[in-house]
């Protein structure tokens, strides 16, 4: 690893972690999280203004997540090359550029494409903070208290991101709930720019096109394939197409990255078992914890016709939880085994996702989401705090900027699933309830034709919020509890995510992982074993 002050003269290592450093990560990284959470509770007024259909409130989140999960590899590696300062500073500035686009839309291709190029600016943080974060802290201890302060920064993002996003659209316009994200895009720039330590790893890193074209074709194919083939069918044939390319593309990606003189991606990271199974928990609980948002959020809004602020704060709630936990966070990393600390993380929020879709369907009362909030908060941070440090510390500290960013990477492939997943169950469940519904012969046939007419348009969600007069009151209640049973069944695939996590995490053992050029060898047990106490010396690592 090679560490400079901005016109210093480079170092061989970083002997201490800067403050500064520090300060510009976090803040970095709650700014880009900010994107992840800020539309949640802009999705009703959005569908209502624009007239967004079901697939469209899906691709509103998941355009600022997808670009995160395609380029986050290759951000890893300009990174490691050119530095990964410069990485941030430019983040940030992406951030108010899509942000400003996204504010100022007047339809939802503009707005759309403001979320994606604010994608592109998370997608330059999110692995890059993390990376310069471990790169300078090579001693356990230290690097367990800057990991913690790292998660806890990208939970403050979370949670003020509602408050924001709900309190900007109630008094001014949901455009304005992107106003202070842009703001911020350029103090982090400013911030990044002035005090931050560079670091970077060049040696054996170079850009990798065909793993890069590969990975990008397989993640937009498999999302359009999800979020499309909710409205037309699985069984159609451009659906079809879409999940063949998808396969296909993620099968070259593996075949480009095993002969790739430079990889992007090194598939020998996923030999290690505490690496490979990190990344499978990071996927299923970030697509079970990110999905059961997405539906609360369309249950809120899009049904139950909240207001933008009374919708954001079970949002904002659930973001909270982790900051009570701050200075217990380093410690438990410490004194806990990260296996322990995974499956209770990944239990809360399967028990708090259980609870949430046992709740009364017309339930907006804050009160009574109090229990399941708070075991999605406590579940989150703990897994998500504890995942990422087995992920990072489980390879050679020359290889964090690759690590941090398969760490990202499956983060936020999970977190662009999670929409695109929870949508297709939902309405795909509400469209076959309803249909049946219609079609059962208890409605007079005038009704039925019109309402039939209006849910093969739009769906559920059309019939339950369009004015159809007299017909409204009779479709539009048997819509809404069609979409309840939807969301509630979408939940409950969330819930078998999380608790299949922690099943992974339970099952599967740990281990160091060997550098490329090492050859296969047997570890013993106190090397390879995921629940050894972190406070033990670490064992010596693949030297490069």
């Amino acid at each position: 690893m090679t560490s400079t002050r901005s016109g210093g003269v480079p170092a061989n290592h970083a002997q201490k972690l800067d403050r500064g450093t520090l300060l510009a990560c976090c803040l970095a990284i709650g700014v880009a999280q900010m994107g992840v959470s800020l539309a949640a509770p802009l999705l009703g007024v959005i569908q209502r203004d624009l007239g967004a259909s079901a697939a469209a409130l899906a691709w509103i989140p998941a355009a600022f997540i997808l670009p995160t999960a395609i380029l986050e590899l290759n951000f890893g590696v300009l990174g490691d090359m050119f530095g990964r300062k410069r990485l941030l500073v430019w983040g940030g500035v992406l951030i108010f550029a899509g942000d400003v686009v996204a504010g100022t839309s007047g339809t939802l291709t503009q707005l759309i494409a403001g979320q994606a190029i604010a994608g592109l600016g998370a997608a330059a943080i999110f692995p890059t903070s993390l990376a310069m974060l471990v790169s300078a802290t090579p001693a356990r201890e230290d690097r367990a208290r800057a990991v913690s302060y790292w998660a806890v920064s990208l939970a403050f993002g979370a949670m003020i991101a509602p408050l924001i996003g709900g309190f900007a659209a109630e008094h001014f316009g949901w455009g304005w709930s992107f106003a202070v994200p842009a703001a911020l895009g350029l103090v982090t720039a400013a911030v990044s720019a002035l005090v931050i330590v560079d670091s970077r790893h060049p040696a054996g890193r170079g850009l990798d096109w065909p793993g890069q074209i590969t990975i990008a074709v397989s993640l937009l194919a498999l999302l359009y394939a999800v979020i499309q083939g909710s409205v037309d069918g699985f069984a159609t044939p451009t659906i079809i197409a879409a999940f063949v390319i998808a396969i296909t593309a993620g099968i070259l990606f593996v075949v480009s990255e095993r002969r790739a003189r430079t990889p992007m991606l090194d598939l020998n990271l996923f030999r290690t078992p505490s690496f490979a199974a990190a990344a499978a928990i990071g996927l299923l609980a970030m697509f079970g914890f990110i999905g059961t948002a997405y539906a609360l959020s369309v249950k809120l809004e899009a049904i139950l016709h909240v207001g933008p602020l009374q919708a954001a704060l079970p949002f904002a709630l659930i973001q909270a939880v982790p900051l009570l936990l701050t200075p217990l966070l380093p410690r438990l990393l410490m004194r806990i085994a990260a296996r322990t600390l995974l499956v209770t993380g990944l239990l809360a929020l399967a028990i708090g996702q259980f609870w949430m879709a046992q709740l009364p369907g017309d339930s907006t009362s804050l009160l009574a989401m109090t229990g399941p909030i708070l075991l999605l908060g406590t579940g989150f941070i703990t897994m998500f705090t504890a995942l990422t440090a087995v992920a990072v510390g489980a390879v050679d500290i020359d290889y964090a900027g690759m690590a941090s960013a398969v760490t990202s990477l499956v983060r936020e492939t999970g977190q662009s699933l999670g929409p695109a997943i929870v949508s297709a169950v939902a309405f795909g469940v509400a469209g076959a309830t309803l249909t049946s519904s219609l079609s059962d012969g208890s409605l007079p046939p005038d009704v039925a034709s019109v309402a039939t007419g209006v849910n093969e348009q739009g769906g559920p969600l059309a019939v339950a919020n369009a004015d159809l007069g007299p017909v409204s009151d009779v479709v539009a209640p048997l819509a809404r509890s069609a979409l309840e049973l939807g969301l509630d069944t979408s939940i409950y695939v969330c819930v078998g995510a999380s608790v299949l996590a922690a099943l992974i995490a339970l099952v599967i053992p740990g281990g160091i992982p060997r550098s490329p050029e090492d050859p296969p060898f047997v570890r013993n047990q106190q090397e390879t074993d995921m629940t050894a106490h972190p406070s033990r010396p670490s064992p010596r690592k693949a030297e490069l």
